[in-house]
Order: C-alpha cells, then sequence, then structure tokens
C-alpha cells in the first residue's frame, strides 16, 4: 500500500484548525461590552461594581501595564436558542501560546459572587445546559493586563514606576454562542487520537489502524456541515478509541495542578488575584467532573484566598473536605531550599502544616517542590520531622550536563535520615496530558522492571490556569488505550503508597540534589538575600529574649502574634523566585522595604524583652544571642564582657603597607592593600599561600547563554580582572582592642571601601567591604588563595554541613563550579584548617592548583555581586555592605562558632545586672539554634537543637528555671517517639545523645 499518512497528518491538522473547532461554538452573537478603568492599584469587588462604566468595542485597545479594566457584559439569549448548552466567549485579547504570562480575567456576578476565571485556555463561561430563550447575561470581568515579560531582553516593565502607560491588549471577542457538545467531544477525539498515532513507530500496525480511522473519520465528516456530521465522523473513530492498553503499560497517575509561582514576573499583589482566578477555575472544574483531583500547595496561597475572597474559599473548604481539592506540600511557599536558614525550613514546615491542620483537618504527607533551584542534602531530616512521608522534584530534570539516575529512589540527607522520593519522568510540571509528554513519560522512567508507575502533574502553571476540561477529556480517553499509558486522576498519595509498595528497595541517592543549572541564584539581587540572612537572625533573637522575658519577668507578655506574622513574611519571602533573586524589579523593590520593616519591628520586640530582663540600672549589659560564648558571656544570656588577650599592635610594612599583630596571629597587608599574609602564631603555619594575595577582588564578565538573573556559565572564568589598582591605603583605627587599615579603590564605573580589622584575642580576620556598584553584566568576586592541601571542602547547610570536591574528577564535580553555602566555608588538611565566614553571602566557588614548590594553593571565592539585565535591569545597582572574615587554624567547630558570631552580633543594655541563660548546653558540638515559646501558648519553653560537627554527642541541657517535664517534639512541637532525649533531673539537667548531624527539638514543660 502507498505511504499516505503524511497527506492524512496534514488534512486533519487544516480541518482541525479551520472547521472542527471553530464550529464548536456556533451561532454568535455580540454582547455589549462596556469598561471602567480602575485608578492605581486593584480596587475591591465592590468598588469595581459600582464605577461608572463607558461603552466599548470589540478591538479597542485596553490596559497600560499592570492596570486593571473592568468591563461590564450584557446580552440576551435569542429565542430560538431554547433548549440548547449555551456559553459566552470572552476573549479579552489573549496570545494563545502564553497562558500564565499576560493579561487574565475574573468574572463576576452582578451580586460580586466569583463565576470563573479567563485566560487563553479558558476563554468561555457556561450561561446554561439548557438555555431558556429570552435569558439575561449580566457579567462583570475584572481584567488584569500584566505585560509579557518572558522575552529574556532587558525591560523597564517590570516596575510599575518606569513601564509604560500605552495599552497592552485589544478586546478580541466577546459573544453569546451556542456550544456543541457532540462537536467539542469530536475535537478531543481526534487530537487525542493524532498525538498518540504520532507517537508510534511507523512498522507499528496500531499507528496505521489509529490512521485509517481517522482518514475514515475526516472523509465522513462533511466541512460545510460539521455539527450535523460530527457524531458519524466519532463513529468511526469509536473502535481505535476502545482497543484496551497492554497489561504492561506504564502507569501514570494523573494529578491536577497549577504550578503558580507566588511572585515572580508579577508582583506579589497580582499572585494574590492569580490564585483567586485558578482557585474559582478548579471548584467550577470540580462541580462538572467529580473524578477531577487538583492538588495545591502553598499554605500562603491558600490564606490569600481566605483573606481575600471569603466565599470562594468557602467553595474551597468544601471540594477539600470531598477529597477533590487536594492540599500538599505542608510548607508555607515552595521555598528555595539551598539559602533558606535551617530554622526558617523548620518554620515552613511547622506554618504550613499547620495551617492546614487547623483550616482543613488535613495533615499534608508529600513535600511538593517541583521548582526550586536544587535541594539542600539537610531535607530527608526536616521532611522527616515534619510528619511528611514523601518528596517530589522536577527540576532536577534541567540540568545540563549529568542526567539524574533515578525516577524512584530513597534520599537520604547529611544525618543518614532517608525519605522515598519520586521525580516524574514526563519533565514537566505543566503538563498537557498530550500524547507526545506521556510516551515521553513511559520511555524515560528510569526504574523498568522494577517500578511501573509515575505521577502526572497537569494544567497551565506558573502563571496559574490549572487544568481545563480538555485535560480531562484526555484522561478520560487514555485511561486505557491501545499503545499509551494508562492514565488514572488521582490523589498523589495514592500515587506515592502504590510506587513504594511495589519498590520499596528503591535506590539510595545520598546528599544533595545539585541542579546543574541557575547557580547565579545563589548572589542576585545581594540586598533581597541580605534581608533574608539578617531577618533570620533577628527573629532568633527576639524569640530567645521574649522568651526569657516571658518565663523570668512578671507581667510580660510574649508577642505570639507579631512573631508569626512577622515569620510569614519572611517565609514568603523565601519563595524560590524571590531569594533567589530571579524576579521583576517591582518584587525586590517590595522586598527592601520589607525587610526594612521586619528589622526595625524586631528590634523593637528585641529591646522591649532585652529592658524588661536587665531591669532598671546604668550598667552597661551585653547581651549574647549566639549559642556559644563569647568574651566571657554565656551563650543566650548577659552581663560585662571580659576582656581579651594581647593588645592590638601596628606596625609599617617593609614595601609598604601595614603589619598587625594581636599574639595570636600576624597580618600583612601590601601596599596594593592585599593580604598577603595571615600568619598563625600558635601553630605557626601560614593561612595565604605563598607568592598570592587574599581579599583580592576579582571581576568577571558575567553573559550567560540564556537564563541572566538565574544562571552563571563556567566559560565566565575565562576572563578576569584583578582589582588592584589602589586609591588609598591607611590606618583609620589603631588601639588595644582593635585596628584597622581601610582600602579605596575604583574600578569601571563602581568603587569599593574596604576595612581590615584584627581584634584583641581573635584568630579571624575581619573585612568590611562597601561598594557602590554601578557595574552591567559583571560578576564581582572576593579570592582567598590558601596553604591548604585540601581535597573537599565542608560547607554549611541547615544544621550542618554538606562536604563537596575540590577536584574536577568527574563530570558531577566538574559541574559544581558554584556552590552554596550559609555562614561558612571550611577548607582543611589533618591537623589545620581555615574558615571563611559571612553574614550575607550565598555563592562560592572552590579551585585547587599544585604549585611548582609541590604545595596546593586551595583558592576559596565569595561570589559578591552581580549585575543581570534580565528580569530586572537594575539588578544590585547601588551601595552594599558585605561582611566577611577569614578564620585561621579553624575546625569546623570553631567554623560553626565564629559564623554564628558574625552573624549574631552583641547588642548592649543598660540595665541593673547580668542576665542567667534560659537554657545552658554542655558541649559545644551541640548547637542551640531556637528557644521559643510553643505554638499552643501553654507557656512551654521549646528548644531546638542539632549536632554541628558530624559526629557523635553526648551533652546535657540544663534549664535555667523549673521544669516538669522534657518531651522530644517534632517541628510541629507534637511528641515524638525517640531516644534522643532522657529523663530530666530533679535539677532540671537533661540528657542528650544524637548522632551525627541530628536535629531534636524538646519541649520544656514548666513546673
Amino acid at each position: 500500500m502507498h505511504d499516505d499518512r503524511s497527506i492524512t497528518e496534514h488534512r486533519l491538522r487544516r480541518v482541525l484548525k479551520e472547521r472542527v473547532k471553530p464550529a464548536v461554538h456556533s451561532r454568535a452573537v455580540p454582547l455589549t461590552v462596556e469598561r471602567w478603568e480602575a485608578p492605581g492599584e486593584p480596587v475591591p469587588v465592590a468598588e469595581g461594581l459600582a464605577a461608572h462604566y463607558e461603552p466599548c468595542a470589540i478591538g479597542d485597545p485596553w490596559g497600560p501595564a499592570w492596570g486593571t479594566t473592568w468591563f461590564r457584559v450584557t446580552g440576551t439569549v435569542p429565542a430560538d436558542w431554547a433548549g440548547r448548552t449555551v456559553e459566552a466567549v470572552l476573549d479579552l485579547g489573549f496570545d494563545r501560546m502564553m497562558p500564565g504570562f499576560q493579561c487574565e480575567g475574573l468574572v463576576h456576578r452582578a451580586d460580586g459572587g466569583e463565576v470563573k476565571a479567563l485566560n487563553p485556555y479558558n476563554d468561555w463561561v457556561r450561561v446554561a445546559d439548557r438555555a431558556e430563550g429570552g435569558e439575561q447575561v449580566e457579567w462583570y470581568v475584572e481584567a488584569a493586563s500584566n505585560p509579557v515579560l518572558v522575552d529574556h531582553a532587558a525591560t523597564y516593565e517590570g516596575d510599575l514606576p518606569t513601564s509604560g502607560d500605552q495599552p497592552l491588549y485589544r478586546l478580541a471577542r466577546m459573544e453569546l454562542t451556542v456550544f456543541d457538545t457532540e462537536v467539542w467531544e469530536l475535537v478531543q477525539d481526534l487530537e487525542v487520537l493524532y498525538d498518540l498515532m504520532t507517537q508510534l513507530d511507523a512498522a507499528d500496525a496500531r499507528r496505521h489502524g489509529i490512521l485509517r480511522a481517522l482518514g475514515a473519520a475526516l472523509d465522513t465528516l462533511d466541512p460545510a456541515d460539521v455539527p450535523g456530521t460530527a457524531a458519524a465522523a466519532r463513529g468511526c473513530l469509536a473502535r481505535v478509541l476502545a482497543a484496551p492498553a497492554n497489561a504492561s503499560a506504564h502507569r501514570i497517575s494523573a494529578v491536577g495542578h497549577a504550578h503558580i509561582d507566588s511572585a515572580w514576573l508579577w508582583p506579589l499583589r497580582e499572585t494574590v488575584r492569580k490564585v483567586s482566578r485558578t482557585a474559582s477555575n478548579m471548584v467550577n472544574l470540580m462541580d462538572q467532573h467529580p473524578e477531577f483531583v487538583f492538588a495545591m500547595s502553598q499554605a500562603q496561597q491558600l490564606d490569600w484566598i481566605k483573606t481575600y475572597r471569603p466565599e470562594l474559599f468557602e467553595r474551597v473548604k468544601k471540594k477539600i473536605a470531598d477529597g477533590q481539592f487536594v492540599p500538599v506540600g505542608g510548607m508555607w511557599v515552595e521555598s528555595d531550599t539551598n539559602m533558606v536558614g535551617g530554622e526558617a525550613m523548620a518554620r515552613q514546615f511547622l506554618y504550613g502544616k499547620k495551617f492546614f491542620l487547623d483550616e482543613f483537618g488535613i495533615e499534608t504527607q508529600n513535600v511538593w517542590l517541583p521548582d526550586s533551584f536544587g535541594y539542600t542534602a539537610a531535607m530527608p531530616q526536616i521532611v522527616k520531622l515534619s510528619g511528611s512521608k514523601w518528596f517530589l522534584t522536577q527540576k532536577i530534570s534541567w540540568s545540563q550536563v549529568n542526567r539524574f539516575p533515578h525516577h524512584t529512589f530513597w534520599w537520604e540527607g547529611i544525618d543518614g535520615t532517608r525519605v522515598f522520593t519520586h521525580f516524574p519522568p514526563v519533565d514537566t510540571y505543566n503538563s498537557d496530558l498530550g500524547g507526545a509528554q506521556l510516551a515521553h513519560a513511559a520511555r524515560n522512567y528510569r526504574e523498568k522492571g522494577h517500578g511501573s508507575r509515575s505521577l502526572v502533574p497537569f494544567g497551565w502553571g506558573d502563571g496559574g490556569g490549572g487544568p481545563t476540561r480538555e485535560h480531562l477529556a484526555r484522561a478520560r480517553r487514555q485511561r486505557d488505550l491501545e499503545g499509551s499509558p494508562k492514565v488514572r486522576i488521582e490523589r498523589p498519595d495514592a500515587f506515592f503508597e502504590k510506587a513504594r509498595a511495589e519498590y520499596e528497595d528503591a535506590p539510595v541517592w545520598a546528599g544533595e540534589l545539585y541542579l546543574e543549572l541557575h547557580r547565579g541564584t545563589y548572589t542576585s539581587q545581594a540586598k533581597t538575600k541580605q534581608g533574608n540572612r539578617r531577618s533570620e537572625s533577628l527573629l532568633r533573637e527576639a524569640e530567645l529574649w521574649a522568651t526569657t522575658a516571658a518565663v523570668r519577668v512578671a507581667g510580660y507578655a510574649y508577642p505570639y502574634e507579631d512573631l508569626e506574622r512577622i515569620w510569614k513574611t519572611v517565609l514568603l519571602h523565601q519563595f524560590h523566585d524571590i531569594l533567589p533573586g530571579s524576579s521583576i524589579a517591582w518584587v525586590h523593590r517590595e522586598a527592601r522595604a520589607t525587610y526594612a520593616a521586619v528589622r526595625e519591628e524586631l528590634r523593637g520586640i528585641t529591646l522591649a524583652a532585652q529592658q524588661a530582663l536587665a531591669g532598671q540600672g546604668t550598667e552597661e549589659i551585653v547581651f549574647n544571642c549566639a549559642p556559644h560564648a563569647r568574651r566571657g558571656v554565656p551563650a543566650g544570656g548577659a552581663g560585662r564582657p571580659a576582656e581579651a588577650g594581647e593588645p592590638v599592635t601596628v606596625e609599617e610594612r617593609h614595601g609598604g603597607g601595614h603589619i598587625l599583630a594581636n599574639g595570636r596571629l600576624l597580618v600583612e597587608i601590601d601596599s596594593r592593600g592585599l593580604i598577603v599574609s595571615v600568619y598563625d602564631l600558635e601553630e605557626r603555619r601560614e593561612a595565604v599561600a605563598p607568592g598570592a594575595a587574599a581579599n583580592l577582588l576579582q571581576i568577571h564578565p558575567d553573559f550567560p547563554n540564556m537564563w541572566d538573573a538565574w544562571d552563571i556559565d563556567a566559560f565566565y572564568r575565562h576572563r578576569v580582572t584583578d582589582l588592584v589598582e589602589l586609591d588609598r591605603l591607611e590606618v583609620t583605627g589603631s588601639g588595644p582592642r582593635s585596628a584597622t587599615v581601610r582600602v579605596t579603590r575604583s574600578f569601571g564605573r563602581s568603587a569599593a571601601v574596604q576595612q581590615i580589622t584584627l581584634r584583641a584575642g581573635a584568630k579571624t580576620v575581619d573585612i568590611v567591604t562597601e561598594v557602590d556598584w554601578h557595574e552591567t553584566e559583571k560578576f564581582l568576586k572576593a579570592a582567598f588563595p590558601l596553604d591548604v592541601k585540601a581535597d573537599r571542602t565542608a560547607s554549611e547547610t541547615q544544621f550542618g554541613h554538606v562536604y563537596r570536591a575540590t577536584h574536577t574528577n568527574t563530570s558531577w564535580e566538574a559541574v559544581k563550579f558554584e556552590i552554596c553555602a550559609h555562614r561558612w566555608i571550611h577548607a582543611e588538611e589533618p591537623g589545620w584548617g581555615v574558615a571563611l565566614l559571612n553574614d550575607s553571602t550565598y555563592g562560592h566557588d572552590v579551585t585547587r592548583d599544585v604549585r611548582a614548590d609541590g604545595g596546593q594553593t586551595t583558592t576559596v571565592r565569595l561570589s559578591l555581586l552581580r549585575a543581570p539585565r534580565y528580569p530586572d535591569p537594575e539588578t544590585d545597582q547601588g551601595s552594599h555592605t558585605l561582611r566577611f572574615s577569614l578564620a585561621s587554624g579553624a575546625g569546623i567547630g570553631d567554623a560553626v562558632r565564629e559564623g554564628h558570631a558574625l552573624n549574631l552580633p552583641e547588642r548592649v543594655v543598660r540595665g541593673a545586672g547580668p542576665v542567667a541563660p534560659l537554657v545552658t548546653v554542655d558541649e559545644d558540638a551541640v548547637v542551640v539554634e531556637a528557644v521559643k515559646s510553643a505554638e499552643d501558648r501553654s507557656g512551654d519553653v521549646i528548644v531546638r537543637l542539632y549536632e554541628s560537627r558530624g559526629g557523635r554527642a553526648r551533652a546535657v541541657l540544663t534549664a535555667g528555671f523549673p521544669i516538669a517535664d522534657a518531651v522530644e517534639s517534632d517541628l510541629l512541637e507534637r511528641p515524638l517517639a525517640g531516644s534522643a532525649v532522657g529523663v530530666p533531673t530533679p535539677e532540671g539537667r537533661i540528657p542528650l545523645t544524637l548522632r551525627p548531624f541530628q536535629i531534636v527539638t524538646v519541649r520544656l514543660r514548666r513546673a
């Protein structure tokens, strides 16, 4: 037989596009349209309904960037349509290829209630299943004219003050139509079979059987009378649609989903509306399709619905109770996991899961993080301690070099905890359930022969929208269809239960899930990152002193509501496009203002608690919030600091520069203002590699291949400029307690002032770098070439650290040319090491080189600033103050201690006398991460601590107040069946036994 495949396929595509799809909505009559432009920010619905509307016509331009236009749409159903299914088509001027990234609308009734949302793949509103002639239609469409910002080109449309005022859209279609159900079903039949057919091998008889059936259907269909011949055409397809799938076919659990970034190419306030629009459509779809299951993560987004759309929230609650609308994820937002601090990650689960429990009585079991940019190795333990069992991600499929070897596996964290994990082989979290994607999932699945199923999140996402009736039609047809995987719409937990049951002995992946992409997110938008780090530190302080005051001071009231509200604000800004610096300018402008407000409020809460504790008096009392004693002030206590060590001296250096010494370190700064020696007088070791200079600022070109704010490509290293030209070098502070050398440089359009300080008694060199940054597409680093032979470095992560190789033996190691560390990164050889500490930097890189003398130089660099142009063309422009320190002769324990000290500065308050710590731990390896009052307001004290060095530890936790009991708890402060916490003595001493990196939460019940 002659091969006529291409002819039939081309014929089908044209008939579908030009005849069948247009016939779904026929016999159109125009609606009357009026408009009102809301001034400024979006207005309440009542105000939009009551506004003065003016006439509007199809083709009229509307909507400046970020504006809101209200359309009033009215009409009458023609009398001769009685008994027919009638829908309105309301096309705001959509680009069909960009759902979630452009204009959207929410349709309201005249009484203000939501009807449904409008987007490029959901532009219809049902009037009646069986219309009555003369039926009146009146709707109000709240239309958002969000600019299209997906071109990866510099644009100033990403912020309200710099965006244009010209209309972005033209009204396209506002009509009442007859909806032909049979024609719509024919469209679904044809599309499913066509998609399936094109995925089958050309030699497969099934492919040819479908081709012949499609040809017969096209022969039967009359293009001039599609409604009249649709049923007959469908009859030609019935047999091929009824053929059952192979018994061994891959099984797909399809879960409705709408990945809604809590901010990205739109501000937070627009996400509030996106969430409402999506949820409105989902509950409507559930009303029509009881089999439909939709999963929604991010407690914050459901809380927005509760706050701003209470009527819709009640509908959502009803669908949750019915089991169709499924909360997942257990976190406040789908946060970044690389840079979020340990306690903040615990609070993501505390407040996320608590919201789901309080509002819906549901304990979520799965952690749903499809789109974060890599996943910390601390996550499995945190997941387990939150009471969750499963983990789902998708983003690792974006890795550029190494293909991840598993789709279903056990993920093992730094402490040995394992969590059952799935990585959907469909390679998208916005599946259309089309044949191409389902076939890819089946082919791509790495567990063949062991497992047989995978999960597919389906629905329009990124900017929201969710599944449509077309998605559900595809699922129905592919439930049991020859040549296709078997598709079942079901809840995520149902998938995980089945997947684990069939593959209990799944392989193990130990360590971080490193994304081989988006490494620039460790550095972009430095002020957002600094705001996050400082907010985390300030929250620690506020909770510690407020809890201490609540226990110790009569009449002091713990600020539960304020601290919870502030925590939720900080958690929101840890969303995976805010903290990583990959959102538009509007988002980061607001974030800077938010962090400033958080800072002032937390300082006020902290000061009030400290003053209550210090009492009335004039004595200077130093409060130490750090988890280790310093200068004689105990951890978590306050008192008078002790004198520290020998006085600091300053000398002129031969050849220019200065020498600072304090009896422990001798620091040489040369005539270029570079540190050429940090000599450990106690260990008689040099930290700086011979012939090299530390604290060397270096600048690289930074023009990645695509994702500007997200990516750093390895070729950036091919060109580097060392910033060694000096404007000024001077000693600006010299006394027995400390000495400071000030270094001033100019480069390009920018300038940097560095203050290098050595303190009495310290083994750290402290550097404060002030940069007035006005470069474009440049990358600023600070290099520290160390005389250390290190095959690996340790980088702090949540509740511990992770080791990474310094060599590039394999492609898995080579791709980690930019890595994330929290407060410190540490390099050592047996018996001696160096730590590089920071107060707000996350990006680092480490390289190694063998010198002519046979020694190894391990160069550790901090990534300070970038200047990408998209999506915020002014990223990082302006003034920055960055603090980092070099700790010589440091072990891991020293890195932990000094990292906390740098990030948790002492506070001085005048009062009557010292304040004893509320709790103490007698082992430095066991670090107290948080001290807070219990969420249930019982007055119990919650202490969270962890083993910080990667070894076993025995310690005693002592309560500085009478206790009735000490119970090990999970992150939600519920009793946990564990053995880390022993029975307390009558004196309040609680024995602890911790494995490496173990997190332990102790609930102290007050006597």
